[in-house]
């Protein structure tokens, strides 16, 4: 083990959690605060700064860790669904902080296939993963481990930082698989909140009135969608069944129908991924407690976001996948001693394209041209760029694929919203939607095509054209766009 020797260049620690959703952490507020879900995770607020506009460029898992390792967003990276390969050979930053002098480590999920690049020692999840007894890819080829996987995770990172560590400074990314479907705990979590009701967001049963096509036809929603037996572990199914006998003697008891179904599958599905948030963030909490110990944390910045939002019932909904608030926007929090204030809360616009060129900033390495996003350094410290962007733009592509919901671009500030649904599952081939946030928050009705908002829309759209521009998106559909913005 080496010990902690001030360098002039700080080291990183990037934890990085799939789907887990702003209003799940307690530092964000919000209805779940009191149920203190992640004491860990708001140590890193309480030091440090805590991002509220931070966002997605097209929230889904493998095209966010592809945009988080690039920084370009999912058209230029190559990587826009779940689906197929994605290209290693192309520029990332781990591989500039390496040719600069930092060691940098890969621990966890990725969900990207293929062979690393750019890290000196890796050991990734192949795919998805397992929540129990995970199987590991390294460059030593394939292990099995046991335990549950936030555990085996945080364990990893540790035995690195303890033994294979040098007096380079280092990049250490920390990739939880929890919160991911189908949010399976570790055993001793299963007793937390077990006798605790979870409040219910208000549009728990949302109707979807006020929007389009895509809104309506989803196949995201708990009622219908979230399975008994894969999701919830009820009846048959891949889990272990004395772990979950207690709730499927609950079940066998009420046998709940219509909306009381809906609620009781609410309180389960809520609980166990409250439960695997709660493996993380303990997670969380002895990463903090070994940099401390081992006097490290001085010099060290220490970042926890995710691949995007999450829906915990909004909407009625589970799962990501919308430019709605509830799956666009990502926590971000960072403790950096002695740079960040601590306690400190930034309301700039943000966005994972920003991630990499952050790190590369922060390592004092070369950012090259063509990266799409920028450093988050100064916002740290607390000083906007006067030419800080005003907007942002977001793109989702897997349709038809799981979940169905449409392909869908847009752009926001930091009160509108204008949505764009597209192909030939929607009707006349294309549907807007326009939110206002500062009335309508939870974006329950649309206001487009609303005569008070015409000024708004016309202006939307031209800014959605320049961001399109900006961001050389190709134009297969810029003219549907450029017609639309003169009527």
């Amino acid at each position: 083990m080496v010990q902690g020797a001030a360098t002039e260049r700080p080291n990183i620690v990037w934890i990085f959690s799939d789907d887990h959703s702003y209003q799940t952490i307690g530092a964000y507020g919000g209805r779940l605060e009191s149920l203190n879900p992640t004491p860990n995770i708001d140590r890193l607020a309480k030091a440090g700064m805590r991002f509220d506009r931070a966002y997605v460029g097209n929230s889904i898992c493998a095209p966010a860790r592809a945009t988080l390792l690039t920084g370009k967003h999912s058209h230029l990276n190559g990587k826009l669904t779940n689906r197929g390969e994605f290209n290693h050979d192309q520029p990332q930053f781990q591989k500039i902080l390496q040719k600069n002098g930092y060691q940098t480590v890969m621990v966890g999920k990725i969900h990207l296939n293929g062979r690393m690049q750019g890290f000196d020692y890796w050991d990734v999840l192949p795919g998805q993963g397992l929540y129990d007894d995970p199987v590991f890819i390294s460059e030593n080829g394939q292990t099995k481990e046991s335990g549950h996987v936030s555990d085996v995770i945080t364990d990893k990172a540790l035995d690195w930082l303890d033994k294979k560590r040098s007096d380079k400074p280092f990049m250490l990314m920390v990739h939880h698989k929890a919160p991911h479907r189908n949010w399976t705990p570790a055993d001793r979590h299963m007793d937390n909140y077990a006798d605790v009701h979870i409040p219910e967001p208000a549009n728990l049963f949302d109707d979807y009135s006020g929007r389009t096509t895509a809104a309506h036809e989803q196949a995201m929603e708990i009622d219908t969608d979230m399975r008994m037996g894969g999701d919830l572990k009820v009846g048959e199914g891949r889990h272990d069944p004395v772990q979950f006998a207690a709730r499927n003697a609950d079940f066998n008891r009420r046998q709940p129908t219509g909306k009381e179904l809906v609620k009781w599958k609410y309180q389960e599905y809520m609980k166990d991924y409250l439960r695997c948030i709660t493996g993380v963030d303990e997670s969380v909490g002895r990463l903090l407690d070994y940099l401390e110990a081992e006097g490290l944390d001085e010099n060290t910045i220490v970042m926890y976001s995710s691949d995007q939002g999450f829906y915990m019932g909004e909407h009625g909904w589970f799962d990501k996948r919308f430019m709605y608030e509830e799956s666009y926007r990502t926590p971000l929090l960072v403790k950096w001693p002695g740079k960040v204030e601590a306690g400190s809360v930034n309301g700039d616009l943000v966005q994972n394209i920003d991630f990499a060129e952050t790190f590369l900033d922060l390592a004092g390495a070369p950012i090259p041209d063509d990266m799409q996003g920028k450093s988050l350094v100064p916002l740290m410290k607390g000083k906007t760029p006067d030419d800080w962007r005003t907007s942002l733009y977001y793109h989702y592509y897997e349709y038809p694929g799981g979940h169905s919901v449409r392909r869908h671009e847009g752009v926001s500030d930091k009160r509108y919203k204008l949505i764009r649904f597209y192909g030939q599952d929607v009707p006349g081939e294309e549907e807007w939607e326009l939110f206002d946030l500062k009335i309508d928050p939870a974006e329950m009705r649309s206001v487009y095509g609303n005569p008070e908002y015409l000024g708004i829309t016309k202006a939307l759209k031209t800014e959605l054209i320049r961001l399109k521009e900006y961001y050389a998106v190709p134009d297969q559909i810029e003219v549907t766009l450029r017609n639309a913005e003169q009527s």
